[in-house]
């Protein structure tokens, strides 16, 4: 099977992580994809550790298998070398703050006029419209701001940030979604549109659990830590030799779960249903905790997966790295060197489509202008 994006050209624009991380779910369907560049200087996360060989680990996880061309967009000749770029591009991508791209002649109305098949993709903090379009954003900023901070971390704490960089990730991924959506509506109607994701719109769109709770109780969520607030036994429990998770979420599994336990609760009131349990969660949690600590984790996860109880480790990422689930489902890839020698570990692609090569290794992340020659040369090709 042909890779399904593999006629698909995109021009890059973007920096940091959220268009990248939109590009580089283009790019492992198999579109081919330009970075465009500063010159000198390329992508900030060129010069984020941790490196190895002189080489950021975390650009190579982004941007590997794309091409890099280093452009100054105010320079004439440049600029005719991005106009050609733009001629044969299926979609542009940019993460510029509002305006930026206008200033430079090169905003979605100017394109459209130009290009009107062209797809037209933004990132960026608020959004191209509204109050604070243009403001400066990052993940913190936006996870702080669209109430992802509020319910995360332990209950009476500081609210912390989220260990991922979800405020930059989730709106990628929303912007690769809106791309590929315009790119079906073009061979509909023939035209480009533009698509305008803005990253605290994408945490908001992710909430949908806390609006819930928020608009019907009238009162917002606050951090629970580990416990989901809607349903329960859902969180962590302490076992003879650390933590493990429990994630009984129906009457069903609870039944099951108690079986196992040998606790009488399922037909018990104060625990029969969910909403009973969410009520009586502090004690319930206690009277699990009263058996689950007599036994280690790796018995109580195998026990209860034997029952069918949904339940599992907390892992850190050298185990992640190594669980053979993981393995199976060929999500730890080498990235190539130059020479074709792996040089990165990175996460695979999720996306497993039937009939489609999923490779354990990703090609090389391109050196900063490194594909200029070879970008030159395709433009001069029919």
């Amino acid at each position: 099977m042909s890779a399904p994006l593999q006629d698909l050209i995109v021009l890059d624009l973007t920096h940091v992580l959220a268009g990248p991380f939109a590009s580089m779910t283009l790019a492992d369907l198999g579109a081919q994809v330009i970075k465009v560049e500063r010159p000198e200087t390329g992508d900030d996360t060129r010069s984020f550790p941790p490196f190895k060989g002189g080489q950021s680990a975390y650009f190579a996880a982004i941007n590997h298998g794309k091409q890099s061309i280093a452009l100054d967009l105010k320079a004439e000749g440049d600029r005719a070398i991005f106009d050609q770029l733009l001629a044969r591009a299926d979609i542009v991508l940019e993460n510029y703050r509002p305006g930026v791209m206008e200033k430079l002649g090169l905003g979605w109305e100017a394109l459209h006029e130009r290009f009107p098949r062209l797809i037209y993709g933004a990132v960026s903090g608020f959004g191209h419209t509204g109050p604070d379009a243009l403001r400066p954003a990052y993940d913190m900023v936006v996870q702080a701001r669209g109430g992802v901070m509020s319910i995360t971390g332990e209950k009476d704490r500081d609210p912390v940030r989220v260990g991922a960089s979800i405020g930059d990730i989730v709106a990628g991924m929303f912007l690769a979604q809106g791309v590929l959506a315009a790119v079906i509506d073009r061979a509909n109607t023939g035209l480009g549109r533009k698509v305008d994701v803005a990253m605290l719109d994408s945490q908001l769109a992710i909430l949908e659990h806390a609006i819930a709770l928020t608009t019907v109780t009238g009162t917002p969520p606050v951090p629970s830590g580990a416990r989901h607030p809607s349903i329960t036994p859902f969180e962590t429990f302490h076992a003879a030799d650390g933590l493990f998770v429990i994630a009984a979420g129906n009457d069903a599994l609870f039944a099951r779960l108690c079986e196992v336990l040998g606790l009488p609760l399922a037909d018990d009131p104060r625990f029969a249903t969910n909403p009973a349990r969410c009520d009586n969660n502090r004690l319930l949690k206690r009277l699990i905790e009263a058996v689950t600590l007599g036994e280690p984790k790796a018995y109580w996860i195998a026990t209860l997966e034997a029952a069918g109880v949904p339940t599992g480790p907390i892992q850190n990422l050298t185990e992640v790295l190594q669980d053979p689930q993981i393995l199976a489902r060929n999500m730890v890839v080498d990235v190539l060197d130059h020479a074709g020698k792996p040089a990165f570990v990175t996460a695979g692609n999720p996306i497993k489509i039937s009939g489609l090569n999923d490779p354990k290794t990703r090609a090389p992340a391109p050196e900063l202008d490194g594909d200029r020659q070879a970008v030159l040369d395709w433009l001069k090709r029919p």
